[in-house]
């Protein structure tokens, strides 16, 4: 139970890198307008589906812990 406020601390500090490098990162990668998002727009509404940036945040996401895992 002594290691849970490391781990929100760890937490804490990932998500801030992530939203700076998001924040940063955004105006040199256009992610969430990758070619094969899906965007349908009608008169009065838009239906936005970002399959490729998901399946891109995905694969990130998974390197990025199976390279933590590994120094463990």
């Amino acid at each position: 139970m002594a290691d849970f406020p490391k781990i929100l601390i760890g937490i804490g500090i990932a998500l801030i890198l992530f939203g700076l490098v998001w924040q940063v990162g955004g105006k040199f990668i256009s992610l969430g307008k990758l070619p094969g998002d899906i965007i349908i727009k009608n008169e009065n509404s838009t239906f936005y589906f970002p399959i490729v940036t998901s399946i891109v945040v995905s694969i990130v996401l998974s390197l990025i812990f199976f390279i933590l895992g590994r120094f463990r």
